[in-house]
């Protein structure tokens, strides 16, 4: 279909996402561990570890249909600290964008660039930071839009993220594939907020992305659950009934009705900080949903903790920590997957990750369209 370069690369789950016949030209991730599980899955013929503000133009090969760049969430996320486009991570995106300025000066821009990240994007720092981003996007002769896609859709996870998706001039974009409003099922108030922010250069150059609604899903959170897990061992009946104290009488309550349902139940635990009632003193609460669907993954650097999981069935009441592989099912990774053996390194790559099914749809219904009629649009210039 084309080709692509991948920033803050990670696993590589956005080449998953994009298919076989979609070719890497490029693949650059800080991380070391996160890239010795992009080279154990993809090879490391494309894959340059190293900071990103230390490439140049020279480092990237071809002329890339597309430049995917996931960059990191941390000082964007809603459970971080909130530093914004000046923080350390999310600040990476200026020296990727640098590296996208270079390559238009070298005639070798790319047609299409997505930038991926969490949703709090929109609304960082009162918009400022996404109202950098769309400025940048405007000055380099890209039209854009941005959707919000949760992977709740295609996977037992909440997961909303935020996608930018930006298209270089003069590639015509196919009507089909935009729509003069914002639509409910991709366009959030605070992205249509945001939107009312920006500047009238950046509103001049952007397009409310259009895209059918996916077919309903049909696996639920149970379904990823192994019974013999890799990775993780079951708590002692002590460990369960300790987590069974931390509970409030609401949560217990859902214990008790899983325990009547007929079927394994497959709930999520997260340790939160709670007010006590009584006195107001704070407390940790294990707090459990049964909606079989999983809490969104998060890694400890993003400021929340790993997901523990209580399964019953009947009477039985066991629980322990989500297992590597469960989480990479989470992501839509297949079993065939290699994972890195260390916990805390397979827990982390899934949780900073972009879910595979949801670039897949993209890829489908905006990249691949928008592609071809950019490669029809230059065969017959030629």
């Amino acid at each position: 279909m084309g080709d692509f370069y991948e920033f803050f690369a990670g696993g590589g789950m956005a080449r998953a996402g994009l298919g076989p016949e979609w070719d890497c030209l490029f693949a650059n991730d800080f991380d070391s561990k996160k890239a010795a599980s992009y080279a154990a899955n993809w090879g490391a013929d494309h894959l340059h570890v190293g900071d990103v503000a230390a490439l140049t133009t020279d480092d990237l090969p071809g002329h890339a249909d597309l430049a995917w760049a996931s960059f990191p969430c941390q000082d964007l996320s809603l459970a971080g600290a909130g530093a914004g486009l000046k923080g350390d991570r999310s600040g990476t995106f200026w020296p990727f964008w640098k590296l996208m300025k270079a390559l238009d000066d070298e005639d070798r821009a790319p047609h299409i660039v997505v930038l991926e990240n969490v949703w709090g994007a929109i609304s960082s720092h009162e918009g400022k930071d996404f109202a950098a981003i769309s400025s940048a996007l405007a000055g380099a002769g890209y039209r854009f839009g941005a959707v919000v896609v949760n992977a709740v859709r295609f996977l037992p996870q909440s997961r909303p993220r935020l996608f930018i998706i930006a298209v270089k001039k003069p590639v015509t974009i196919p009507r089909e594939l935009i729509t003069e409003k914002p639509g409910v099922e991709w366009h959030p108030a605070a992205l249509i907020e945001a939107y009312r922010k920006l500047s009238k250069r950046s509103q001049n150059s952007w397009v409310w992305w259009q895209m059918p609604l996916p077919h309903a899903r049909t696996s639920i959170f149970a379904d990823l659950v192994e019974d013999k897990p890799q990775g993780v061992t079951w708590h002692t009946a002590a460990e369960t009934k300790k987590l069974l104290a931390m509970m409030s009488p609401r949560n217990l309550a859902k214990v008790d009705a899983a325990k009547k349902a007929g079927r394994k139940m497959v709930g999520t635990i997260y340790k939160r900080t709670r007010a006590n009632g009584v006195n107001g003193e704070k407390v940790q609460r294990a707090e459990i949903r049964f909606d079989d669907i999983a809490g969104c993954l998060r890694t400890p650097s993003g400021g929340s903790s790993r997901q523990t999981i209580m399964v019953i069935n009947g009477k039985r009441v066991r629980s322990r920590l989500l297992s590597p592989r469960e989480a990479a099912r989470l992501m839509g990774l297949p079993d065939t997957y290699l994972l890195p053996k260390n916990y805390n390194e397979a827990y982390h790559l899934a949780g900073d990750g972009v879910a595979v099914p949801v670039v897949r749809f993209l890829a489908e219904y905006i990249l691949e369209p928008m592609l071809s009629a950019a490669l029809t649009a230059a065969k017959k210039a030629a």
